[in-house]
């Protein structure tokens, strides 16, 4: 080993589990040394403490390092301190090359030690998830000083309010990804603020989210969750409207990966604020190639038979789809692209509906899992590799409340 050339030995090192790094770099000094150099990310949990003096002593070592994730899922007083605002400023000065950061469940950081993530100066891609200490003012500090930002996840932080941190990102166009997720005082109209910060991301998803018309170019993949509200004279409606989908078809002609999934959206509501003629408008302008739909009622056998004409469409997944019978199914065999078919909690489709794919051959893979009515024998050869699962007591009632709202 010793007598290995450096750049075989770092090939090497490169492709080692870290358990087996950290045996490994215990065997001889060059083999500590290489693989000191070349560690580029590390993962720090619950249990390491002194954590300060941790993460200093591991940026010591590993000078390299761009991408580190702390999580404190789990976390109890037990296993000692966590990372606070004083150990975050330590931290920051001492891993000059971090591109990379994701902080989950960090109780003793608030908006001052957000502050401190400025000094981050190649700070590309960040996520924060789980924090109860942060607002909207450290928020704003981070957008303010971390230039080089292009990548913002929010998950669960609750306490998160007004949006001048979103105004100034949208109007610094620096960002590229933007996930809000499950942060309940952010409401979808805020992201109006973000503005022409749309110009630029490729990546947006917001739960119960309203789509700004002010649409970019460059947006390839869209994830939304939405719930419906009251709207007078309209009865319950999404924030989703027609408009919003003819904006998307007009402006985003990369868009490759849509998701729809509706929440608290009963199954014999006419209108949820879009139709189905405007979504299909929307896969046949746009290069889809990916469409997933949960609980998405306003969807029929109609829709099917146009999906049945999308050029691109290579993977669907239908979830909870109530209105998509075995007639639909039959048109989707026809499907020029299509290679992957996931069917979930479908109740209305039946064997009969599967005979047309089975027989075309065309699919790669077939997921069926707890759909009542469509047994194993009848997909067994509808795909190369086929996923089948049956329905098992409780789990059709547990997903349809989370789909539908219902309580259960």
């Amino acid at each position: 080993m010793e007598h290995l050339p450096e750049a075989l030995l770092g090939e090497i090192i490169k492709r080692l589990p870290t358990s087996d790094l950290n045996s490994l770099s215990l065997v001889s000094k060059r083999l500590y040394t290489v693989e000191a150099e070349l560690r580029d990310a590390i993962y720090v949990g619950c249990g390491v403490c002194p954590v300060t003096v941790a993460l200093a002593s591991l940026c010591s070592r590993f000078r390299n390092l761009c991408k580190v994730e702390l999580n404190y899922s789990g976390w109890t007083p037990n296993h000692g301190m966590q990372l606070g605002n004083q150990g975050l400023h330590v931290f920051s000065s001492c891993c000059p090359s971090l591109t990379d950061l994701t902080l989950s469940f960090c109780s003793y950081i608030d908006d001052s030690g957000l502050g401190f993530l400025a000094c981050f100066k190649k700070l590309m891609f960040l996520r924060l998830k789980a924090f109860q200490q942060i607002t909207s003012a450290g928020l704003l500090s981070v957008a303010v000083g971390c230039k080089s930002l292009s990548a913002l996840r929010l998950m669960s932080c609750k306490n998160v309010h007004s949006v001048e941190w979103l105004e100034y990102l949208g109007k610094s166009g620096s960002l590229e990804e933007l996930v809000v997720v499950n942060c309940a005082r952010i409401r979808q109209f805020d992201l109006l603020t973000f503005g022409s910060g749309f110009m630029k991301v490729q990546k947006f998803e917001f739960q119960d989210s309203c789509l700004p018309h002010s649409f970019i170019k460059n947006l390839r993949s869209i994830s939304l969750m939405l719930t419906p509200q009251h709207c007078e004279g309209y009865g319950y409606r999404t924030a989703l409207t027609d408009d919003s989908l003819k904006a998307l078809a007009l402006w985003c002609p990369m868009l490759q990966s849509v998701e729809l999934t509706f929440f608290g959206c009963e199954p014999d509501w006419p209108e949820i604020g879009f139709t189905q003629a405007d979504l299909v408008m929307l896969i046949w302008s746009c290069p889809i190639r990916d469409l997933k739909l949960g609980g998405a009622n306003i969807f029929d056998d109609e829709g099917m038979k146009a999906l049945s004409c999308a050029r691109f469409l290579e993977s669907l997944k239908l979830v909870c789809c109530s209105a998509i019978t075995d007639a639909g199914m039959h048109f989707l065999a026809r499907s020029p692209s299509l290679i992957n078919l996931t069917l979930e909690l479908c109740d209305a489709l039946t064997d009969d509906g599967m005979v047309e794919v089975v027989r075309s051959r065309k699919l790669e893979s077939l997921t069926i899992e707890k759909c009542s009515q469509i047994s194993l024998k009848a997909v067994q050869e509808a795909a190369k590799t086929v996923h089948y699962t049956d329905d098992c007591p409780g789990f059709k009632e547990w997903v349809e409340g989370c789909v539908y709202g219902s309580q259960v």
